[in-house]
Formats: C-alpha cells, structure tokens, sequence
C-alpha cells in the first residue's frame, strides 16, 4: 500500500477484538478506558498495515486512477476481488464502464491491475475492490496480532515520542511485503 492511500475503517468486530486483546495482555478489567484503547487499536493496526505494506483486514477500497491501456497496479493488497469499475469524465457524470471496456487481473502475489481498453469520455477511473489477508483479528498469524497489540500498549503508555518497541517490528517483519516502484505487470 502506498503511504498517500487513506485506507476505510475497520470493521468494529475487529477493533473490539483487537482491544480485547490489548486490554488483557495490558491487565485493564474495567471498561473506563475501552473507547480510548479502541482509538489506538485503529491507529496500530493503520501502522501495521503500512509497515507490512498490505491490507490485514478485509473491507472494501477505492481507487482512482488515471485512464491508461497500460496496467495499473491498485494500492492496497492482498486483492481478492475487483468489484466495480467507474469512468469519471471531465465534464458529467460518472458512468459504469462496459466490462469489454478494460482488463483486470489479479495475480499470484495478489496484486490487483487494470487497465482501460475503451475509455469513452472518461480521464479517469474509479475502481471498487475488495483487499485483506484475513476476515476477522483471529484470522491474522499470532505474530501480527501480537505486534499489534504491542503497537497498541506502546501507544497507551503515551510514548507519542519513542520508537515503536523492537519487539513489534520483529514480530511483523516477517510478513512485509516490498514492492518495486516501477514493477510492471507481467514483467
């Protein structure tokens, strides 16, 4: 994922599990503090998303991009599903492209890519997918939700200032993904 994608929320079923967990390796029973732990939840997970380069969750996301008979690559991934594909014209309105009007693919990697055959009036596309390693907190390896809960302590103990424990990276590093700027589909 690119460090400009603003990423959609997570599902609350995955930011109460994930604040669950925080909560009882940080041994808080009461609920006084749920929703400013719920907060950090969010934040860490954002955090392990960019640093590992990939969506953890599934949800749904958008990208608009412009028209090109090249491929494009989508921002976030693991892609498990390309849903819909919008022509957006500089003047008017924004249309439903014809599916014989671009190509997508989905690779082995699961990176998502399109590329626009017949654009019409458009100069840009909206493009609607779905991307996410697992469905729910459990879904995701032990390493990554305890790296994610260590991000959340970390950002409950107020250390707006530190670096991130050790600890987090090394449980998360494991799963990054890096990918080259000018990688080309099918290349």
């Amino acid at each position: 994922m690119t460090p400009d994608l603003t990423a959609p929320a997570f599902p609350g079923a995955v930011i109460a599990a994930a604040r669950d967990a925080a909560k009882s390796y940080l041994r808080i029973a009461e609920t006084s503090e749920d929703a400013l732990i719920e907060t950090l939840a969010a934040s860490a997970l954002a955090l392990a998303e960019q640093f590992l380069g990939r969506a953890l969750i599934l949800r749904g996301f958008s990208d608009v991009m412009p028209v090109s008979r090249g491929w494009q690559r989508l921002d976030a991934a693991p892609v498990q599903a390309i849903t819909t594909v919008t022509g957006i014209p500089a003047e008017g309105s924004a249309f439903a492209l014809p599916a014989d009007a671009y190509a997508i693919d989905i690779d082995a990697e699961g990176e998502g890519w399109l590329r626009v055959i017949a654009p019409g009036t458009a100069g840009r596309v909206r493009v609607a997918f779905t991307a996410g390693a697992a469905a729910e907190w459990d879904d995701l390896p032990a390493p990554i939700r305890q790296g994610v809960v260590l991000l959340i302590a970390h950002l409950f103990a107020g250390a707006g200032g530190e670096a991130p424990p050790a600890a987090a990276g090394a449980l998360l590093r494991p799963w990054r993904r890096m990918r080259l700027a000018d990688a080309e589909h099918g290349a």
